[in-house]
């Protein structure tokens, strides 16, 4: 099996990256493309209610807990003290797909946009000193870079720009 096509969303609290990501997941998809995602937390996160017999499983020591429906599954792990899975970990367990869009991991060496708002925790740029940042997605002007620079909001121009660089095929009909 070939590995995934892989492009990550870059950038500090509150730029953006979020909602670029749900766009461009709507874009790719109306292409016709399957797309996944990674998202990486910085803090304790849970998907499960508080009470839920899935929770419950959880709480009593299981170390993996698979909810099955007929619209969805989900398999969630508890480290339970284990240290965070490797990026390459996580990914060897997405089903195939035609590309992985990533959101956050912004020390992962895979080409990746900067996301920039004005209203953003830090404002500090990631791409000077990031080599993997091979464009920058702004809600303002953006100077003093060599890098092509998208409006935030110009999710068709972005999209059109991923695919060229991981080099995205035909969709499948």
């Amino acid at each position: 099996m070939t590995a995934p096509k892989i492009f990550g969303i870059a950038g500090w609290k509150n730029s953006g990256k979020t909602g670029l990501a749900v766009r461009l997941v709507t874009e790719f998809t109306r292409r016709g493309y399957r797309i996944s995602t990674i998202k990486h937390a910085h803090h304790d996160f849970d998907i499960d209610k508080v009470g839920a017999d899935s929770y419950r499983h959880r709480q009593a020591g299981a170390h993996e807990v698979t909810i099955v429906s007929g619209t969805r599954y989900a398999i969630m792990h508890e480290l339970r003290g284990a240290p965070e899975p490797a990026f390459e970990e996580i990914l060897a367990r997405l089903a195939p797909c035609d590309l992985v869009l990533i959101e956050g991991y912004k020390r992962e060496p895979i080409p990746k946009i900067e996301a920039r708002r004005l209203e953003a925790a830090n404002r500090e740029a990631l791409a000077p000193s990031d080599p993997n940042i091979c464009a920058i997605a702004a809600d303002h002007a953006v100077g003093d870079t060599a890098l092509p620079v998208f409006d935030l909001d110009d999710t068709g121009a972005i999209a059109d720009f991923i695919a060229a660089v991981v080099g995205l095929g035909r969709a499948r009909p």
